[in-house]
């Protein structure tokens, strides 16, 4: 695998690869530009030809090219590889020994499934009631039809496998590429076709839709080599640019509502196609912004699947907000049809989902009973439960007792007991939030304090974090070092070494009692562990309230 970034590295220049996506003017011996990830006011992107490498310092992200795809696309490693790998014109399949075989068969399935495509929407141009059905019934403008590269299914079994057959494609290969039946016919027939694509433009399968009343409404590709429902994102490959520009996602719940969002305007919408939204659809979603909306139904569905995102969210660090008013439309679509401003009005005027939740609840339980009241706290205290910011839990804590019309304190003692009673559950959603991650001001401390240890010459402060052996990460380090303190005198050097010294131990404290503070939750009370770990944490308050 080396062998391959390397031969890929002195195919690319990183200059090269990170100006696909951003707008980069010299600066001396490096370039610069505005960070694309939309957080920076004045250009903080700096480019190292010499190096190779990339630092975003507004985003306090950084890497080499592998890493800059990854994070702009929001794909895996393996996914980057690819990606680049393609661009280089590098077969990767020489480098993987026994995977060789796979990755032939991921070749030819991404072949036949770009073909079919074409073959689709030919036979959508050649049928007349099914142009009228796309076109004026679902009201979809040719841009649109072109963007998400619909098609149609002929109706015959046979259609699409004689055609892919007379180029070549076997039966074993159109079967890896989850074209057919278990029948070993076309799997899509007399269907309005519609791609998945993947964020590097590949199709890796198709949702299609009937044009009657028949079912199953929607058929769509089933688990391949190429797709996986689990991880695939609906509309990403179209979206990722607005959503970069404008720095929010919108998931909706069906694939025609994000392509109907996106011929109104709102391109930042996605959906997941097929299945509940995952870890890795937030996480995916999470290495391209923070500021996740969900526009899901306000029935029981809606609410329980805003309850697991919160829950999986609050585990991830992650923002979600929940666009609520439809205009008195059943979805996103119907709204679009009705007035494509309203559609823009509701992205914007969306609420915080823990607000959302606790409406909903209130809605649904009488507050002016006992039983009511009880219920309300029971799901209340939960959703907190993954409410990191202790500000914003007080905020909560206070409008929820209101609420109740009892005291905070007597809220707090409840939850304190749900807490211990949800550390002990199996079940997979309402276990005690993991341990923190390490926050973003930590991570920039470190860079900082590393890049004067290694290239600051300091003889006074001694800095206790370990030189890192990577190549990629100490030239990344020099760029922070050159950007930073090139110009500092030695011996203000040491002074700022000082300064930053003391805020990173102030911040690494705050990072252990959150750290400690989350493992506790996990731990009977009764243990020696949980003891130990309750000493630990009362420690750190003493050394903070010092300042030691």
């Amino acid at each position: 695998m080396n062998d391959a970034k390397e031969e890929i590295k002195s195919r690319l220049a990183v200059e090269d690869v990170v100006g696909q996506y951003v707008e980069l003017k010299r600066a001396g011996r490096n370039l610069k530009g505005r960070s694309p990830w939309g957080v920076d006011k004045t250009p903080s992107f700096m480019v190292s030809p010499e190096k190779g490498i990339w630092h975003d310092f507004s985003a306090n992200k950084g890497g080499d090219i592998f890493t800059f795809i990854m994070e702009v696309e929001g794909v895996s490693f393996r996914e980057a590889l690819e990606k680049l790998a393609a661009q280089a014109g590098v077969d990767l399949s020489k480098y993987h020994g026994g995977d060789a075989r796979v990755s032939q068969q991921k070749s030819r399935a991404r072949s036949a499934l770009s073909l079919a495509t074409k073959y689709y929407q030919a036979c959508l141009v050649k049928n007349r009631p099914v142009c009228e059905y796309v076109f004026y019934k679902r009201n979809l403008n040719r841009a649109t039809v072109a963007a998400f590269k619909i098609g149609y299914a002929p109706a015959s079994g046979k259609a699409l496998t004689t055609v892919l057959k007379k180029h070549g494609f076997t039966q074993q290969e159109l079967d890896t590429a989850g074209l057919l039946n278990r029948f070993k016919s076309d799997l899509f027939r007399n269907r309005m076709t519609v791609p998945f694509i993947d964020t590097s433009g590949d199709v890796i399968g198709f949702t299609a839709r009937v044009l009657d009343k028949s079912e199953p409404k929607y058929l769509n590709t089933p688990e391949t080599l190429l797709f996986n429902k689990s991880k695939f994102i609906f509309g990403l490959f179209q979206a990722k640019d607005a959503i970069r520009h404008s720095g929010y996602v919108v998931i909706v719940e069906g694939n025609m509502d994000v392509i109907s969002s996106h011929q109104a305007g709102v391109k930042e919408a996605v959906a997941t196609s097929g299945t509940a939204m995952t870890e890795q659809h937030l996480k995916t979603l999470s290495r391209l912004t923070s500021d996740i909306r969900l526009a899901y139904d306000g029935d029981a569905a809606g609410v329980k699947a805003t309850e697991r995102a919160i829950m999986m969210a609050g585990d991830l660090g992650i923002d979600l907000t929940v666009i609520s008013d439809y205009h008195g439309a059943k979805d996103p679509d119907e709204l679009i049809q009705k007035d494509p401003v309203l559609w823009q009005k509701a992205v914007n005027d969306r609420i915080p989902a823990v607000d959302w939740l606790l409406q909903k609840y209130e809605e649904n339980l009488d507050l002016s009973s006992a039983p009511g009241k009880r219920k309300y706290s029971d799901v209340a205290l939960k959703l907190l439960n993954y409410v990191k910011d202790e500000v914003e839990k007080s905020s909560y804590e206070q409008k929820i007792a209101k609420k109740l019309d009892v005291s905070v304190e007597v809220l707090r003692e409840k939850g304190d007991r749900l807490e211990k009673k949800l550390a002990s559950s199996s079940h997979k959603y309402l276990k005690s939030p993991k341990t923190t991650v390490k926050s973003a001001k930590l991570e920039q401390l470190e860079n900082s304090l590393l890049a004067l240890k290694i290239y600051g010459g300091l003889t006074k402060t001694n800095i206790p974090l370990e030189i890192p052996d990577d190549d990629v990460r100490l030239s990344e380090l020099e760029l922070v070092f050159n950007h930073e303190h090139k110009s500092t005198k030695n011996d203000d050097l040491e002074t700022e070494a000082a300064e930053l010294l003391a805020r990173y131990k102030e911040v690494l404290n705050q990072q252990k009692i959150a750290d400690y503070s989350a493992k506790l939750e996990t731990l009977d009370e009764d243990s020696d562990e949980y003891l130990q770990i309750l000493r630990e944490i009362q420690n750190l308050q003493r050394e903070k309230l010092n300042g030691t």
